[in-house]
């Protein structure tokens, strides 16, 4: 039997064990993952109180297969809800800041020209002022 300080040869390591490391190894990453998100999404949640939040965190670190179970079956469905609403209100933010910093536009030529034309068709301006001011945006 080997002891800690002895390395382990290539042949007391077999290739199907390796990947079996490697397998636990994923799953291991992937369940730190789970309980990352659940944690995340507790504290994330307006509705839930901070005792409900408190009890939730302990449950899910004292008993983190089991907490993390019954918490995807009791509140799964509201996770997604909540990222979906995060994401919207990060895209309207989003949005919201491009628009501002853009500023406004100025018109187009095609713009102004629909414009005088609406102004002429409804007899706000006359025919020589409508071509008095068609040249100028044309020029």
């Amino acid at each position: 039997m080997n002891d800690l300080a002895t390395p382990i040869a290539a042949t007391d390591y077999p290739l199907l064990n390796a990947f079996w490391t490697m397998l636990w190894f994923f799953l291991w990453v992937l369940f730190l993952m789970v309980l990352f998100r659940i944690l995340s999404d507790i504290f994330r949640d307006d509705r839930l109180s901070g005792w409900g939040k408190a009890g939730w965190s302990i449950f899910v670190i004292v008993l983190p297969f089991l907490g993390a179970f019954v918490y995807l079956i009791a509140r799964g469905k509201g996770m997604g809800e909540r990222d979906l609403h995060a994401v919207q209100k990060r895209d309207e933010q989003f949005r919201a800041y491009v628009r501002e910093t853009a500023g406004p536009q100025e018109p187009t030529k095609a713009d102004e020209l629909v414009k005088l034309a609406e102004l002429k068709n409804h007899g706000d301006i006359s025919e020589v002022e409508y071509e008095k001011a068609k040249a100028k945006v044309l020029a």
